[in-house]
């Protein structure tokens, strides 16, 4: 591990400390066992026995490992869980709208099923409010925790100490490679796959696509399913139109003189394939403001229907996902971790279906204001 350089990274040992935390996160180190040496730790992040010393200095004064004296270093033995009269589930979820809606009644039936109070904390897709809330969840002592993560989150040391407490945790939507805990999401692959499939069968053979989010486990999944698609179709995969950069966050205009950029261009697109229906809803948007109709001029199709409107009569076809279906299949195993029931961790991947326009056909087109 080189030095840390610049103002803004964390002292070395701060580092070192960051990647040892991240260790007991993903279970590499079980409670009670031997943790790494002093002179193990210089080896593996090259770095002094001074640096070694101060981050386990920082780890042993948190609790996180123990000294015995003549023995070693070992890391900390669980506490007791929390008394099973008082059942309370954290559900830290992102954002808001239908999915998210859907994905909390589905863990709300189950609560009320088994007998759970629920504690909750939407975070409006900000790992440092992600953080605080995965803390107050440890501090009421919970019995288990879902977790929706935040985009791009590198919240560790909460997720950490629930390993270290012994407190289940469950993701839904999305997990994060980095940590091993169990979650259930939709097959996002199929999503990406069937829905460019079916827009292919219907003619369409320049697709472009606009993201939302880009760094989650979903929205990969859906390119990477998008992408095998065309390949299976001998449909070259051109950069400017599969590239994934963000859209709808960007500035009006910007967003505007992409999509000029995309369909005045030499083989402009005749759909447009957004990763979810906030994206399609803007695009509609952006696509009105440029004197566009749709599907007259241009056609949409959503990788999911969760938006601020029911989106499939504007578009040629759209996923929908098992929202309640993932809610309800994450509190039934975070059910099943807290009473001790569940065995290895597991994914649980739900399957999608594709819906395409009916006969009734939605359409969006400028009309002039009258004086």
């Amino acid at each position: 591990m080189a030095a840390a350089t610049g103002g803004d990274k964390p002292p070395l040992y701060q580092q070192v400390k960051r990647e040892l935390l991240a260790a007991i996160a993903a279970g590499e180190y079980a409670p009670g066992r031997p943790f790494v040496t002093q002179r193990e730790i210089c080896e593996r992040f090259d770095v002094s026995h001074a640096t070694a010393v101060r981050a386990l200095n920082d780890l042993a004064n948190e609790g996180y490992v123990v000294r015995r004296r003549g023995q070693g270093t070992f890391v900390a033995e669980r506490p007791p869980a929390p008394a099973s009269a008082d059942r309370t589930i954290a559900c830290v979820l992102q954002n808001q709208g239908p999915h998210v809606g859907q994905i909390l009644a589905g863990i709300e039936e189950v609560c009320a099923d088994l007998g759970y109070r629920l504690f909750l904390n939407h975070c409006e897709n900000d790992p440092a409010r992600e953080e605080k809330a995965l803390w107050g969840a440890l501090e009421h002592q919970v019995s288990g925790i879902i977790v929706y993560p935040a985009e791009g989150s590198a919240v560790l040391t909460p997720y950490a100490e629930a390993r270290r407490r012994g407190v289940p945790l469950v993701m839904v939507d999305r997990y994060r490679p980095d940590l091993v805990t169990d979650a259930v999401v939709a097959d996002n692959m199929s999503a990406g796959r069937e829905l460019t499939n079916t827009l292919i069968e219907v003619g369409h053979r320049t697709i472009a696509t606009l993201w939302d989010e880009i760094d989650v486990t979903s929205i990969r999944d859906r390119l990477a399913g998008h992408v095998q698609a065309l390949r299976e179709h001998d449909i070259p995969v051109r950069p400017d139109l599969t590239v994934l950069r963000r859209y709808r966050d960007q500035p009006t205009e910007t967003r505007r003189a992409m999509l000029s950029e995309l369909l005045n261009g030499s083989q402009p697109p005749t759909v447009l394939l957004c990763s979810n229906g906030y994206a399609l809803a803007t695009a509609a948007q952006d696509l009105v403001a440029l004197g566009l109709e749709v599907p007259g001029d241009i056609d949409l199709a959503g990788m999911d229907d969760a938006g601020p409107f029911d989106v499939l009569p504007l578009t040629a076809a759209a996923i929908s996902l098992p929202s309640r279906e993932m809610g309800r299949q994450a509190m039934t195993l975070l059910h099943d971790r807290v009473t001790g029931t569940a065995s290895e961790t597991q994914l649980r991947v739900l399957p999608i279906s594709v819906q395409t326009r009916q006969s009734s056909v939605g359409y969006l087109r400028v009309s002039p204001l009258e004086a």
